[in-house]
């Protein structure tokens, strides 16, 4: 398998992060598909393999002035036992980190050396790799362990494991750091066999990698916080917390002189009939807030020029089944919502929205993969096109 992945998909992941030469495309996007899955429901696909199914990774075009708007560009299938997951930038967008749902292994690819090739780095003990974070000086990455309650750290300018974070009984998913107050906080989402739930935030100590506390950070066990990030600049710092089975979305506030944090909800999804949210993103000037809720899929506006603990809802607009992760523009005029949510049934549309974020309106659905029995899952821009919406440290989170 590692074969396959190296060397064929490394070849045209090449291709992909092509910045200035990339004449074939306007805008283009780096997305990971698969088979849409049948009508019964699969715990993030591991080991299930099935009969003909696919998987691959794939360039789409997104600019709307392109004569190649909607269209793949570009497509690399790979084994149909390999469990591609997202893909995460460091700060100065020379690397590109690949998790894996399947193997203790994380993979990078240089971008300032051609050609590309996937660098495999062994990861023993980070099962169900999920999301990835940075040092401020791109000196040492995170990974979070979904499947064996830990957080990995690695040297990002040697790309090799260094220690293990252990956070027993939790479910490492979504990660964020702030380096001010030297602090990681990480959400405890669930066992990726569903087995347990989680209804925490871990607290580390990013010089030390302590483990430090487990926060609650809603109103009853079984929430499974998916995604926290930090709102950038915030004073005091503070964090947003997506609760996929409680419908609610938390803040997390340092309290400087407990040097711990206060936690509070401040918005209710299911009283707007969105559940499951899950993605966290911020426009530049810091007065809006994106979140995206799975079902029945919606991308969520919110003004927050009054603070982090008063988010005021100005649009809740229709996306399609699974809403995830979003991609945005550089000027920050459109917003592309990938539909997808592990390829669960009924949550994983499989297309494609695209938002006018200034008129605040749907514009169109890029049903390209959906028309063809697939489903991504995932979607970013490529870094001469990445806006990083918040995640400075990271690409788009899981």
């Amino acid at each position: 398998m590692r074969s396959r992945l190296s060397s064929v998909a490394a070849m045209a992941v090449a291709v992909f992060f092509i910045g200035e030469g990339a004449a074939f495309a306007d805008m283009p996007a780096l997305a990971n598909y698969e088979t849409k899955a049948d009508d019964s429901l699969k715990s993030l696909q591991i080991n299930d393999s099935g009969e003909g199914r696919r998987e691959g990774i794939a360039i789409i075009e997104l600019d709307p002035d392109s004569p190649d708007y909607g269209k793949v560009l570009m497509e690399i299938p790979v084994s149909p036992d390999l469990v591609l997951h997202h893909i995460f930038y460091n700060r100065a967008l020379t690397k590109a980190y690949v998790t894996a749902l399947e193997k203790e292994v994380l993979h990078v690819i240089d971008l300032t050396s051609f050609p590309y090739r996937m660098k495999p780095i062994p990861t023993p003990g980070c099962k169900t790799q999920e999301n990835i974070i940075l040092s401020d000086d791109d000196k040492t990455w995170f990974v979070t362990c979904m499947g064996s309650a830990n957080v990995v750290v690695g040297d990002a300018v040697k790309d090799e494991m260094t220690d293990t974070i252990a956070m027993p009984g939790s479910f490492p998913h979504g990660i964020t750091l702030d380096e001010r107050i030297d602090r990681i906080l990480v959400a405890s989402c669930v066992a990726p066999d569903m087995s347990g739930v989680g209804h925490t935030v871990e607290v580390i100590k990013a010089s030390t990698h302590e483990h430090l506390d487990s926060l609650q950070v809603s109103e009853k066990k079984g929430a499974a916080p998916v995604e926290v990030v930090f709102i950038p600049e915030s004073e005091p710092p503070t964090a947003y917390v997506t609760n996929m089975m409680e419908d609610s979305l938390w803040a997390v506030v340092w309290n400087a002189e407990t040097e711990t944090f206060d936690s509070r909800k401040v918005f209710d999804f299911g009283a707007h009939d969105a559940h499951w949210p899950l993605e966290i993103y911020f426009n530049r000037a810091l007065d809006r807030l994106y979140v995206t809720t799975a079902d029945p899929g919606n991308f969520h506006i919110f003004d927050i020029s009054d603070g982090p603990m008063a988010p005021k809802l100005l649009k809740q607009l229709p996306a399609a089944g699974g809403a995830h992760h979003v991609a945005f523009t550089t000027d920050e005029t459109r917003a592309y919502v990938q539909n997808s949510l592990l390829n669960i049934p009924g949550l994983s549309d499989g297309s494609i929205t695209v938002i006018d974020l200034e008129k605040q309106e749907v514009v169109d659905s890029i049903d390209v993969f959906k028309d063809r029995g697939l489903t991504p899952n995932s979607l970013t821009m490529l870094p001469r096109w990445y806006h990083p919406a918040g995640h400075f440290n990271n690409g788009p989170s899981s």
